[in-house]
């Protein structure tokens, strides 16, 4: 994130884009001050400035400084996907690192995304993987739920899986959702949050 001052927002912009070797598109900004002047006289506009190459600067560097700190040594992957970033991570404590049920990798996500959008003031789209843990665990999560919901189809009788973390009960709802005769809802507090997935009648999902 870069603070910039100008005469104009436009004129700030293009300055930002050429210092950051981008297209005016590809910035974010948010404006921070704006002064007017007499007669058009005295004008100026503030604003931070950023993107996504800052964004993956600013990944790097938190989780170069996160590790050092801890004394443990990491590799780090950034895969940038539309204004999203896929990290993967990999060290010689993976499953520490992951935890039991992959709750400490639920954690650190937390806590990484907490640090982006604090430094952007944005909502960054950012998942923190491990060894390709997550990606693993997604497909047997859109396999599982497939299956489950094929016996709900057939038995008419609502399904409810085990609690999980936000972020897997979204791949879950995303596979089922154009699904015929299936809705899916989350249900349950905190660490008890888990995913249902119901049978509903041709008439309730016209509804």
């Amino acid at each position: 994130m870069t603070q910039y001052t100008a005469k104009t927002l436009e004129e700030l912009l293009q300055k930002a884009a050429e210092d950051k070797g981008c297209t005016v598109e590809e910035l974010n900004y948010t404006v921070t001050e704006e002064k007017k002047g007499i007669l058009g006289i005295g004008n100026s506009v503030t604003a931070d400035v950023f993107n996504m190459d800052d964004v993956k600067e600013f990944i790097f560097d938190y989780l170069g400084n996160f590790f050092t700190g801890i004394d443990q040594d990491i590799e780090v992957a950034i895969e940038e996907r539309s204004d999203s970033f896929v990290v993967n991570l990999n060290a010689d404590n993976n499953a520490v690192l992951i935890g039991k049920m992959g709750k400490t990798l639920a954690a650190f996500n937390t806590v990484v995304r907490a640090a982006i959008n604090s430094e952007f003031k944005k909502r960054i789209d950012v998942l923190i993987d491990i060894n390709h843990y997550k990606e693993e665990r997604y497909a047997k999560l859109r396999s599982m739920a497939k299956r489950i919901a094929k016996q709900v189809q057939r038995s008419h009788v609502d399904a409810e899986l085990d609690p999980m973390p936000n972020d897997e009960r979204k791949v879950i709802h995303k596979v089922l959702n154009e699904w015929h005769n299936i809705r899916t809802e989350s249900e349950g507090e905190a660490g008890n949050r888990h995913v249902c997935i119901r049978y509903v009648t041709d008439t309730e999902e016209a509804e």
